[in-house]
């Protein structure tokens, strides 16, 4: 007779994680594709309808993908937009690496330079970013070379790959974690009170806690992983882009994983009319999952 502490432990066993969460999936937890005609796929972000709207990088395009399923060129000559991430008013936060700058385009589409460089010496080429709810922007800034730069190495004037804090209203931007060997990937809580940043050179996440002025404090270990992009759902699960997409949640556990058919997942967020869709941006393609959890606002 099998005790019950036997039974758990092979039923423990058997669970494993792909697709051992079925309450997180609106049925399989196999991505949809939207379409595979890009060159590479980054910076999902959804505005507050919903709509998807992602870069193709190499292409110099950001791309919308609404909710009734249309597909279309929202942006051309998009200073090579990477991360993107919308704010509560409607303004798109893109980190544009061309000219190694940090971008605002405004709902009527009018852009802004918010970051030029770094007390006078150019940046990396700003990768990913997150805005707080206070208007202060996040963003990594990690060395990968373009071969659009006129440059062939890293500024030393910098000092290393840093993650940066941007004031609500400031120009220059502050370093708030130089110890990261090669920050990518960030989110934070709709609370404001913790931010994750992934290290996708040591492949660790970090977790911090936000200060009142914006800066960060506690760091701690969250998860050993490799990850590119991320983003939160509403019961504080992060999604981590990289071999597909891996779940964890609060505490740091590996939950489940979804497969997707590609060489990389670069990053992912969550959309829809009901903010229940996981959109996934995985090299030449773009797919979408439909949940039963909404993402995190």
């Amino acid at each position: 007779m099998i005790k019950y502490f036997q039974l758990a432990i092979i039923l423990i066993s058997l669970k494993g994680f792909t697709q051992s969460n079925p309450s997180l999936f609106a049925g399989s937890a196999e991505p949809q594709l939207i379409s595979k005609q890009f060159a590479f796929t980054e910076g999902p972000a959804a505005d507050k309808k919903g709509n998807l709207y992602f870069t193709d990088q190499p292409n110099d395009k950001i791309w919308k993908y609404d909710t009734d399923g249309k597909l279309s060129v929202f942006l051309d000559k998009t200073g090579r937009s990477n991360g993107m991430y919308f704010d509560n008013k409607g303004n798109l936060f893109t980190a544009a690496d061309e000219h190694n700058e940090v971008w605002c385009i405004s709902p009527k589409g009018k852009i802004k330079v918010l970051v030029k460089n770094f007390q006078g010496h150019r940046l990396n080429g700003p990768n990913d970013l997150w805005v707080s709810r206070k208007g202060g922007l996040y963003f990594t800034d990690p060395y990968y070379p373009r071969n659009y730069w006129d440059r062939k190495t890293a500024d030393a004037g910098l000092g290393g790959e840093k993650v940066y804090y941007l004031p609500k209203g400031k120009s220059d931007p502050v370093v708030i974690d130089d110890s990261i060997k090669k920050p990518n990937g960030l989110v934070g809580t709709p609370d404001g009170k913790t931010l994750y940043v992934s290290d996708i050179g040591s492949s660790k996440v970090y977790k911090y806690d936000i200060n009142p002025d914006g800066t960060l404090g506690n760091r701690k270990l969250f998860a050993n992983v490799q990850t590119d992009g991320m983003t939160i759902d509403e019961k504080g699960n992060l999604y981590f882009a990289g071999n597909g997409v891996s779940i964890y949640n609060s505490n740091g556990e590996k939950i489940d994983q979804i497969k997707v058919p590609a060489r990389w997942t670069a990053n992912v967020c969550f959309g829809g009319k009901n903010n229940n869709i996981l959109f996934i941006t995985a090299s030449e393609s773009v797919f979408m999952l439909p949940m039963n959890v909404k993402g995190a606002r």
